[in-house]
């Protein structure tokens, strides 16, 4: 059971004071029934909630895709610099989403934004080893022993020791680059060290989720119902962790444990 103010507050489109006012003015609306009052609990999944006559569907849970852009920070917010959040309408920013990792201020490409704290957990833990995929382009093109030696685990100048990472190169001065493991600067880190520094960088994939490429930098989309039950497939939830910790994709993800 959840109070009908912080629900419709959850939605980011109102405050908690704006949903009093709604409420007093008789223009919300609990399974055909003017709400008695805004701190009144109801079951979110069950109860018929309108607002001017507008049916509301409850999601605790709020999983973005973002084409982040270079220039823009990743981060909830910052007081001199545009954040990702900046990129978002007022009733997202409000909805207390947070970057799954972080992409360097100039870099592009793929960036998971949720309030999903346990998902982004998984994602991000060293033990979970996800993959995140790069393009590059570099001045100078890796050698064949480049690969090889950040295929066995290249230790950075400063001492760093990186967990294998996988190049193919694409192209003269082009290179994809899968890491497992998100560490500051890594992509550039590690292409400097071959002697081929990094001139661009953009984050194609995730996991199992992949950039949609209609997505032009700055723009995003919800994810699907199938691709927030893959990300938590990925990362190892079991129908015990959803149970407990809630998770939208929870529904889907048991459909998904069921399939031979």
């Amino acid at each position: 059971m959840e109070r009908l103010d912080k629900l419709l507050a959850a939605t980011g489109r109102w405050s908690r004071r704006e949903v009093k006012d709604l409420v007093r003015q008789g223009r919300v609306e609990l399974d055909g029934q003017p709400a008695a009052a805004a701190d009144v609990k109801i079951d979110p999944t069950a109860a018929d909630i309108r607002v001017d006559g507008e049916a509301l569907s409850y999601s605790r849970f709020t999983y973005l895709m973002l084409h982040k852009p270079a220039g823009v920070l990743s981060a909830a917010r910052d007081s001199r610099q545009k954040t990702v959040l900046d990129l978002l309408p007022p009733e997202l920013r409000r909805r207390g989403l947070s970057p799954v990792g972080r992409l360097d201020k100039d870099t592009e490409g793929l960036l998971l934004l949720t309030n999903d704290g346990a998902l982004a957990h998984r994602l991000l833990s060293p033990k979970s080893h996800v993959d995140k995929v790069y393009y590059a382009r570099t001045r100078g093109t890796p050698t064949a022993a480049d690969a090889a030696r950040l295929a066995a685990g290249l230790t950075l100048p400063d001492g760093l020791a990186c967990l294998p990472a996988y190049l193919r190169v694409t192209g003269d001065g082009e290179v994809l680059l899968t890491l497992q493991e998100g560490k500051f600067h890594q992509a550039k880190r590690m292409l400097a060290a071959c002697g081929t520094p990094v001139t661009y960088l953009k984050r194609l994939s995730m996991g199992p989720l992949s950039l949609d490429e209609t997505l032009r930098p700055g723009e995003f989309r919800h994810l699907t119902q199938e691709e927030i039950a893959i990300l938590g497939q990925c990362v190892g939830f079991t129908e015990t962790d959803c149970q407990k910790n809630d998770n939208n994709f929870c529904e889907k993800y048991k459909k998904t444990l069921a399939k031979p």
